[in-house]
């Protein structure tokens, strides 16, 4: 399925898109040197809620979705070098409104999870009265 939302997100950054099928994204982010946090390299945490928001994106993947909230858990830091896949789903879905839920592991060391509220607009955000 090809991707049809958020196309300029910088990939460096949010992560790639792995897989996008109906109500399901796989995105993953290698994290680098940029998003250290201190010397130790731990990643900030922006970053990795950046990913499974950008994730949650790709599973609704419509061109005018955006985040309304959004509740998350970091389970363990993450350090420069990890590459982090992030799996979203959409778990329920009303008119334009979806509850995504996403995980983040990396390797077999779970991450990160989050439910995030979706809305898609009839037309782009920033054009709205």
């Amino acid at each position: 399925m090809q991707q049809n939302t958020h196309l300029k997100i910088d990939n460096g950054l949010c992560g790639e898109v792995v897989t996008i099928e109906q109500a399901f994204a796989h995105v993953r982010l290698v994290t680098t040197q940029q998003m250290a946090a201190d010397r130790e390299g731990l990643v900030h945490g922006g970053f990795i809620f950046g990913a499974a928001d950008f994730a949650a994106m790709c599973a609704v993947n419509e061109p005018n979705v955006v985040l309304a909230s959004s509740e998350c858990r970091f389970l363990a830091p993450s350090r420069v070098g990890d590459i982090i896949d992030f799996e979203a789903r959409i778990v329920e879905r009303e008119g334009a409104k979806a509850l995504v839920e996403v995980s983040a592991a990396s390797g077999d060391r779970p991450l990160f999870t989050a439910r995030f509220k979706t809305v898609v607009t009839k037309e782009h955000v920033l054009k709205r009265r």
